[in-house]
């Protein structure tokens, strides 16, 4: 079992860390920015899985933007068993010192008013993902390898503090994937942490990972949450209020957590998000990946399964978004994460005459209520170009 969960864990590791590179290597429409290593979190257990400590890419705000705070998650998937956890640590996601000394920023980290108009001068923050754990992790133990997320986060929070968080007059929790999941499950702590701010509020781009109990694979998803929630001691930081009517895996999905977060939320998905479409279903059917990669050779069988996904994810976003303050923007574009891809976000989908940029920003500053789903196109759509 631990075999197959190492595999499936594999699978996430390989595109995430190509994302990692193409998001490092980006030049254009903004700029690099320096890491930061926390060495002095390593003497409080804040390491990642090899030990290396924390880290993270700070761009200072400026004018107007100058007391405003985004920080943001980065992504890359999760490892669930030794095995799997000692690969990650041989790669960025796993260590800081394998992490490039600088990262570019762009899109919603842009500090160009024409492509982030919103969030342009504020302070940014990417912090690096490196615990396999979505930032929440705590294994006591000299092991070999350390499992340490929650700390990760905790150190970075009090660091940034210090930098001049604590007196943030706006301030957002952002993440992609991995990233996000662990924005959902930080989100009300990151707001308690800012209590003299006047608007706090918590953005998730695809992390939103559906339990879909009634489609295919779904004892595989509950497996792979529950082998990550036991293997980095995830328990102490999921809500009481989740693990006392059920197993701690399954408060791993969001939707089992997300009715209690009290900090306004955005909700930031594609009805046909495929790296769970890829990675969560038939990841072993060699027929279903080759649908996944090229969806002019699925089967109508296969595409019906890809409306069945639709249709999950679209309730069970809807049940969730019962709150004005609650955002949501569902897209049929199929593909996975937003934030670092440049041209997407450049040529967004728009939806109720909003793009991605609009819906986030009239969210954020309450200009409008923003809950906007793509419910003319039941079959995924290829948007890696846009007029």
């Amino acid at each position: 079992m631990e075999n197959h969960i190492q595999t499936t864990t594999d699978h996430w590791i390989r595109p995430l860390i190509c994302l990692l590179i193409v998001m490092s290597t980006q030049v254009h429409g903004s700029h690099m920015v320096d890491i930061t290593l926390l060495k002095s979190a390593v003497s409080k257990g804040a390491v990642c899985l090899d030990g290396s400590p924390p880290a993270y890419f700070l761009q200072k705000g400026s004018g107007e933007g100058a007391d405003n705070w985004l920080v943001y998650l980065e992504g890359g998937g999760w490892c669930a068993s030794h095995d799997g956890c000692d690969q990650r640590k041989r790669t960025g996601i796993g260590s800081s010192n394998l992490r490039k000394g600088a990262l570019y920023f762009g899109q919603i980290l842009s500090s160009e008013k024409t492509i982030n108009p919103d969030f342009y001068n504020w302070n940014m923050v990417s912090v690096v993902y490196c615990d396999g754990s979505s930032y929440t992790g705590n294994v006591k133990g000299n092991t070999d390898i350390k499992r340490r997320g929650a700390r990760i986060f905790d150190a970075i929070m009090e660091d940034l503090l210090a930098k001049g968080m604590k007196n943030a007059k706006n301030a957002i929790l952002s993440g992609g994937s991995a990233g996000g999941l662990g924005t959902i499950l930080h989100c009300d702590g990151f707001r308690a942490l800012l209590p003299s701010a006047s608007r706090v509020k918590c953005i998730s781009d695809s992390g939103f990972f559906i339990h879909a109990k009634d489609l295919p694979g779904a004892k595989k998803r509950e497996q792979l949450f529950s082998f990550i929630t036991a293997y980095h001691g995830i328990t102490k930081s999921l809500p009481a209020s989740c693990t006392s009517k059920m197993s701690p895996g399954l408060c791993l999905f969001p939707e089992n957590i997300v009715k209690d977060i009290q900090t306004p939320f955005f909700f930031l998905e594609s009805a046909f998000d495929d790296h769970q479409l890829k990675k969560h279903f038939f990841s072993n059917d060699p027929t279903w990946r080759s649908c996944t990669r090229n969806l002019k050779v699925c089967t109508p069988t296969q595409l019906q399964t890809m409306k069945d996904f639709r249709a999950a994810m679209i309730k069970t976003l809807r049940k969730v978004a019962n709150s004005k303050t609650t955002g949501i923007f569902v897209h049929s574009c199929y593909r996975h994460g937003h934030f670092y891809d440049k041209e997407f976000w450049k040529h967004s989908p728009v939806l109720g005459d909003k793009t991605i940029v609009k819906a986030i920003g009239d969210w954020y500053f309450e200009r409008s209520s923003v809950q906007e789903i793509d419910i003319q196109n039941e079959l995924p759509q290829n948007c890696t170009k846009h007029a």
